[in-house]
């Protein structure tokens, strides 16, 4: 068992350390551009397809976006199925990103005024399955051609935001890239339509800007949510000390943490995701996705052994256990044959392993995920303007 252990380690340590390194954006940039020219010269681009089946759904919705003066017109964004567009309430969709240089999509905004739509590229939902985008693309004729308008190294896009008394004023909040850490994250504000982009808060190289939201009536008055993660293919870790709630006064330009920690919402590594709603400039609510712990209950002593038990047990209180209540615990987990109480407790005894070796043995990131609950969902409102937060629920919101 020892020797299983170390190779385990070694196995789990080859992860570990081996970091990432992201595709710098010029040469994602580029091999776009070679993409557009190999289609250019394909024998077969006047050539369409057509789909013979099985019918395929596109996925996960991630935005809509609703015409305020008549609401059977929207757009629908899916995280990797582009974006689509119906007149009639839903009864049928037209697609018009087909043309655009990706079809993965974290947030849009329509200017309805003047027919604009501005797309965030690269979902902002941190699984192995999300992928990255290229920046903002706009678009001032309903699809049929696009523009790039930037900040091609965020690779994921959370929230857009456009002043509805100014057209040329966007605010942007950027998430980052996924899997490595990058500075083209935070929030991103421009006053001239895109042309140029000035980064106005900036968290860390690993926490980006999942939220961002504006008072309905003073767009001056804005609510930004940074959102500390690391994702890598064998683990995720999705809650950190630099989450939190971030406010500006002035449409973006500066901004100041607000859930500090005499403020009433949580604090620590344990805060993770964060959705905001605005009802007026000082009533905001918060969706937080708490990764604390839940406290732990009381068990029934006679209860089976749980690979929990030997997280804090001594050598000695191991060396008590009744061998029959062992065996169990090791047959129910699959431990091989010759790892048997008897054997396990010799192993104690020459000091060869200790309790948490056989908690080690067991676990993995998912394991250590799903074995013990998290706190979840709650909701926090502020009537303040966030000076100070109350959580509104009182019972644990499971299944959400």
């Amino acid at each position: 068992m020892k020797s299983q252990l170390l190779i385990l380690f070694l196995f789990l340590s080859s992860f570990v350390f081996a970091q990432p390194v992201a595709t710098p954006s010029d040469t994602y940039w580029q091999s776009i551009q070679q993409k557009k020219k190999l289609e250019e010269a394909s024998l077969v681009k006047n050539i369409s397809f057509q789909n013979i089946g099985p019918t395929v759904m596109s996925g996960r919705v991630v935005a809509i976006a609703v015409n305020p003066t008549d609401p059977t017109e929207f757009y629908v964004a899916y995280a990797s199925g582009g974006l689509w567009h119906t007149v009639n309430n839903g009864t049928s969709f037209s697609p018009i990103m087909d043309n655009a240089v990706t079809q993965n999509i974290g947030a849009i905004a329509v200017d309805w005024k003047h027919n604009t739509i501005w797309v965030g590229t690269g979902e902002n939902n941190s699984s192995r399955s999300s992928y990255a985008g290229v920046g903002i693309l706009k678009s001032e004729n309903n699809g049929k051609t696009w523009q790039h308008m930037g900040l091609t190294d965020s690779h994921h896009i959370g929230r857009i935001i456009i002043n509805p008394n100014n057209p040329k004023q966007l605010v942007v909040a950027v998430l980052g890239h996924l899997y490595s850490t990058n500075t083209e994250r935070g929030v991103y504000r421009t006053i001239d339509g895109g042309k140029t982009w000035q980064k106005t808060l900036f968290v860390a190289d690993g926490t980006g800007i999942i939220d961002l939201t504006a008072s309905p009536t003073d767009f001056n008055i804005q609510y930004a949510a940074a959102w500390q993660k690391d994702r890598k293919a064998w683990n995720f870790s999705g809650s950190g000390k630099k989450s939190g709630i971030f406010k500006s006064l002035d449409a973006g330009k500066t901004w100041q943490k607000i859930t500090t920690p005499n403020s009433g919402f949580p604090q620590g590594k344990g805060v993770g995701r964060i959705g905001l709603a605005v009802f007026d400039n000082n009533t905001v609510y918060a969706v937080l996705d708490n990764q604390f712990r839940r406290k732990k209950t009381e068990k029934n002593k006679s209860q089976s052994l749980s690979k929990a038990d030997f997280k804090e047990m001594t050598n000695a209180q191991l060396l008590a256990l009744d061998d029959k209540r062992l065996n169990n615990f090791l047959k129910e987990n699959n431990f091989q044959e010759k790892y048997r109480a008897q054997n396990v407790k010799q192993m104690i005894r020459q000091g060869d392993i200790s309790p948490k070796d056989i908690v080690r043995y067991l676990e993995n990131a998912n394991t250590q995920l799903f074995d013990t609950p998290v706190i979840g969902a709650e909701v926090y409102q502020t009537k303040d303007g966030g000076l100070s937060w109350q959580k509104m629920n009182t019972d644990y919101i499971d299944d959400l």
